[in-house]
């Protein structure tokens, strides 16, 4: 399923709370702001998976309802994944509104994703195979929305390659991230470095399909994610090795201080990476174009 920075998986995988275990975030006035907002958050969360527990709803439920929506959203990415600047809404153009559909089924299925961990808490009914079912069905559900879009490439006359390329290396990149972290933390004791984690990936195609900018996400996610992927490689190749890893880029040299694509959440350069993410994703005007098709005539 979708799922936005901190999931409430007590129960089900181990995991720190995202955003507000950021060290020295929540000293800041953005820390402080979203230290509250995350509270009443967890609140009413916390209230609705008490509400589903006295209706006999298990964290399983929750997480195979939240993989259907996904289907269903990716069904739906397949028949109006376009860009509303090749194509705009008009009132006898249903690509938008299937758009619109696939972005509420999304929003549902984040929501069974960060129910079952609650459920599975509160109710005291997280089991190893929940979360293991959890964990591999998040990989299925990156691999759903992508196939939704490229099979969208794959049926227009001519089929658009490269648009279908770039959908393969998006989930790729999805998949790499999870994967090195995965990996990574049977050998050393954690690695989350990089920006582009779960939480960033899933806003990001929400942002995009509420746009109708499809094209803007799908080269946007085929091509920056990929550096969260080797930094984590690289980050466990140095734990590894013995030698001095700066998770924390607040407490490295100023070279490290000035990319600031590796600050924590909840700082200003973290919000201003996220900001410029946010604003290709809205206002890229960047038509599907088939480069490839184009380049082989």
């Amino acid at each position: 399923m979708m799922g936005f920075g901190a999931k409430a998986c007590q129960g089900r995988k181990p995991c720190l709370a995202g955003p507000l275990r950021a060290r020295g975030a929540c000293g800041t006035l953005p820390g402080m702001i979203g230290k509250a907002v995350g509270a009443g958050f967890v609140a009413a969360r916390d209230f609705v998976a008490r509400g589903l527990l006295r209706l006999g709803v298990t964290p399983n439920m929750l997480t195979l309802t939240g993989m259907a929506f996904t289907a269903a959203a990716a069904v739906c990415y397949a028949l109006g994944s376009g860009s509303r600047f090749a194509n705009p809404w008009g009132h006898n153009d249903w690509a938008n509104g299937y758009l619109l559909l696939a972005g509420a089924l999304l929003i549902l299925a984040s929501a069974c994703d960060m129910l079952d961990g609650a459920v599975a808490r509160l109710g005291n009914r997280g089991t190893v195979f929940g979360a293991f079912l959890d964990s591999t069905l998040d990989r299925y559900s990156d691999f759903a929305v992508y196939a939704g879009i490229a099979a969208h490439y794959a049926l227009v006359e001519p089929a658009n390659v490269t648009f279908i390329l770039l959908c393969m290396l998006a989930f790729f990149n999805a998949f790499m991230i999870s994967y090195a972290r995965a990996r990574a933390e049977d050998l050393i004791a954690r690695c989350r470095v990089g920006y582009w984690q779960r939480g960033e990936r899933s806003a990001a195609i929400l942002i995009a399909t509420f746009s109708f900018n499809i094209p803007a996400l799908v080269v946007q996610q085929a091509l920056s994610p990929l550096f969260t992927a080797l930094r984590r490689i690289f980050h466990t190749k140095r734990v590894i090795e013995g030698k001095r890893v700066i998770e924390d880029v607040r407490e490295g040299p100023w070279w490290l201080k000035i990319r600031l694509w590796r600050w924590p959440r909840m700082t200003v350069p973290y919000d201003l990476i996220t900001g410029l993410n946010i604003a290709w994703l809205i206002f890229a005007p960047l038509p599907a174009t088939d480069v490839l098709r184009l380049w082989m005539k």
